[in-house]
């Protein structure tokens, strides 16, 4: 099992959208996302780099398991 490590915006973006994620909308540097299934909207800064703990944050919210994300990460 890999760790998780630190991924641009971009590319966990591409992992959101891939799991049926849509762009919301967008406040200061932080852009939302939805998905009907989900209680609450999925919030990520628009920093170079996402944090590991941001990352966790949003699989768990997700429902998404490491080696799902891992999957899908590999595609974007």
């Amino acid at each position: 099992m890999t760790r998780l490590v630190p991924v641009h915006w971009k590319r966990f973006e591409c992992v959101l959208l891939k799991s049926g994620c849509w762009f919301d909308r967008e406040e200061g540097d932080h852009r939302i996302y939805k998905r009907d299934s989900l209680k609450r909207p999925l919030v990520i800064p628009r920093a170079s780099d996402l944090p590991v703990f941001i990352i966790r944050n949003n699989l768990k919210t997700l429902g998404i398991s490491r080696d799902e994300y891992l999957t899908l990460l590999q595609d974007c």
